[in-house]
Protein backbone atom coordinates (compact mmCIF):
# COMPACT_ATOMS: atom_id res chain seq x y z
CA UNK A 1 0.00 0.00 0.00
CA UNK A 2 0.97 3.23 -0.89
CA UNK A 3 2.19 6.47 1.85
CA UNK A 4 0.30 9.22 2.30
CA UNK A 5 -0.01 12.24 4.17
CA UNK A 6 -3.33 11.09 6.06
CA UNK A 7 -5.46 8.55 6.17
CA UNK A 8 -8.95 8.23 7.90
CA UNK A 9 -11.31 5.29 8.44
CA UNK A 10 -15.31 5.61 8.10
CA UNK A 11 -17.96 3.27 7.78
CA UNK A 12 -20.97 3.92 4.80
CA UNK A 13 -24.41 4.24 6.95
CA UNK A 14 -27.63 3.08 5.70
CA UNK A 15 -28.80 6.48 4.79
CA UNK A 16 -26.08 7.42 1.98
CA UNK A 17 -27.38 4.78 -0.32
CA UNK A 18 -29.62 4.50 -3.08
CA UNK A 19 -32.37 2.04 -4.23
CA UNK A 20 -29.86 -0.42 -5.41
CA UNK A 21 -28.09 -0.74 -2.16
CA UNK A 22 -24.70 0.59 -3.20
CA UNK A 23 -23.39 3.95 -2.06
CA UNK A 24 -24.91 6.98 -4.03
CA UNK A 25 -22.33 8.94 -6.61
CA UNK A 26 -22.63 11.96 -4.50
CA UNK A 27 -22.03 10.58 -1.71
CA UNK A 28 -18.16 9.50 -2.00
CA UNK A 29 -17.40 13.91 -2.73
CA UNK A 30 -18.45 14.11 1.07
CA UNK A 31 -15.96 11.42 2.17
CA UNK A 32 -13.27 12.87 0.09
CA UNK A 33 -14.33 16.02 1.68
CA UNK A 34 -14.53 15.01 4.71
CA UNK A 35 -10.76 13.59 4.52
CA UNK A 36 -9.11 16.73 3.28
CA UNK A 37 -10.80 18.73 5.98
CA UNK A 38 -9.86 16.47 8.64
CA UNK A 39 -5.87 16.13 7.29
CA UNK A 40 -5.79 20.43 7.66
CA UNK A 41 -7.37 20.33 11.09
CA UNK A 42 -4.64 17.91 11.60
CA UNK A 43 -1.45 20.07 10.33
CA UNK A 44 -3.39 23.32 11.88
CA UNK A 45 -5.03 24.63 9.40
CA UNK A 46 -8.69 25.96 11.38
CA UNK A 47 -11.75 26.25 8.25
CA UNK A 48 -13.73 28.99 10.48
CA UNK A 49 -10.18 31.01 11.38
CA UNK A 50 -9.58 30.74 7.83
CA UNK A 51 -12.75 32.22 6.83
CA UNK A 52 -12.75 35.08 9.90
CA UNK A 53 -9.21 35.86 8.04
CA UNK A 54 -11.17 36.19 4.80
CA UNK A 55 -9.62 32.95 3.43
CA UNK A 56 -11.47 30.37 1.84
CA UNK A 57 -10.71 26.72 -0.03
CA UNK A 58 -12.44 26.14 -3.36
CA UNK A 59 -12.85 23.36 -5.48
CA UNK A 60 -12.61 24.02 -8.74
CA UNK A 61 -12.24 20.40 -10.30
CA UNK A 62 -12.69 16.98 -9.60
CA UNK A 63 -12.21 13.97 -10.92
CA UNK A 64 -13.02 10.96 -9.72
CA UNK A 65 -13.07 7.47 -10.98
CA UNK A 66 -15.40 4.95 -9.04
CA UNK A 67 -14.04 1.48 -9.40
CA UNK A 68 -16.01 -0.78 -7.47
CA UNK A 69 -19.42 0.16 -5.15
CA UNK A 70 -19.11 0.68 -1.38
CA UNK A 71 -22.22 -1.27 0.46
CA UNK A 72 -24.33 -0.43 3.88
CA UNK A 73 -21.67 -1.56 6.82
CA UNK A 74 -18.65 -1.13 5.22
CA UNK A 75 -15.42 -0.26 6.87
CA UNK A 76 -13.08 2.01 4.38
CA UNK A 77 -10.28 3.64 4.40
CA UNK A 78 -9.65 7.49 2.81
CA UNK A 79 -6.43 8.41 1.91
CA UNK A 80 -5.19 11.85 0.46
CA UNK A 81 -1.42 13.62 -0.65
CA UNK A 82 -1.39 17.00 -1.54
CA UNK A 83 0.66 18.69 -3.79
CA UNK A 84 0.80 22.24 -5.37
CA UNK A 85 0.69 23.20 -8.56
CA UNK A 86 2.11 26.30 -9.68
CA UNK A 87 1.51 29.20 -7.10
CA UNK A 88 -1.93 28.88 -6.60
CA UNK A 89 -3.30 25.22 -7.30
CA UNK A 90 -3.43 22.17 -4.61
CA UNK A 91 -4.48 18.91 -5.87
CA UNK A 92 -4.98 16.84 -3.31
CA UNK A 93 -4.96 12.78 -4.82
CA UNK A 94 -7.43 10.55 -2.42
CA UNK A 95 -8.81 6.65 -2.72
CA UNK A 96 -11.13 4.94 -1.19
CA UNK A 97 -10.02 1.55 0.09
CA UNK A 98 -12.54 -1.47 1.35
CA UNK A 99 -10.74 -2.13 4.37
CA UNK A 100 -12.60 -5.82 4.37
CA UNK A 101 -9.91 -6.51 2.08
CA UNK A 102 -7.96 -3.60 0.45
CA UNK A 103 -9.79 -3.25 -2.65
CA UNK A 104 -9.69 -0.04 -4.59
CA UNK A 105 -13.23 1.45 -4.41
CA UNK A 106 -12.40 5.04 -5.58
CA UNK A 107 -9.69 7.25 -6.62
CA UNK A 108 -9.94 10.70 -7.19
CA UNK A 109 -7.53 14.01 -8.09
CA UNK A 110 -9.45 17.06 -5.91
CA UNK A 111 -8.05 20.35 -7.19
CA UNK A 112 -8.82 23.41 -5.21
CA UNK A 113 -7.38 27.19 -4.84
CA UNK A 114 -7.33 29.74 -2.13
CA UNK A 115 -9.38 32.67 -2.37
CA UNK A 116 -9.21 35.81 -0.30
CA UNK A 117 -12.67 38.35 -1.07
CA UNK A 118 -13.47 35.82 -3.99
CA UNK A 119 -9.71 36.47 -5.29
CA UNK A 120 -7.53 33.35 -5.66
CA UNK A 121 -4.68 33.71 -3.21
CA UNK A 122 -1.12 31.81 -2.87
CA UNK A 123 -1.42 28.14 -2.01
CA UNK A 124 1.81 29.29 0.48
CA UNK A 125 -0.79 29.47 3.16
CA UNK A 126 -1.05 25.35 2.91
CA UNK A 127 2.28 24.56 1.91
CA UNK A 128 3.56 26.58 4.78
CA UNK A 129 1.82 24.00 7.32
CA UNK A 130 2.05 21.18 5.58
CA UNK A 131 5.81 22.10 6.20
CA UNK A 132 5.53 22.97 9.25
CA UNK A 133 3.89 19.55 10.34
CA UNK A 134 7.43 17.30 8.12
CA UNK A 135 5.17 17.03 5.17
CA UNK A 136 6.91 17.53 1.97
CA UNK A 137 4.66 18.85 -0.95
CA UNK A 138 5.57 18.10 -4.21
CA UNK A 139 5.05 20.27 -6.82
CA UNK A 140 3.26 18.86 -10.35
Amino acid sequence: MQNFHFQFEMQVRDYECDIQGIVNNAVYQNYLEHCRHKFLHSVGLDFPELHKAGIDPVVIRAEIDYKFPLRPGDDFIVSLNMAKQGKLRIIFNQQIIRKADEKLMVLAQITAVLTKNNRPVSSDIFVGKMEEAGIRVEEV
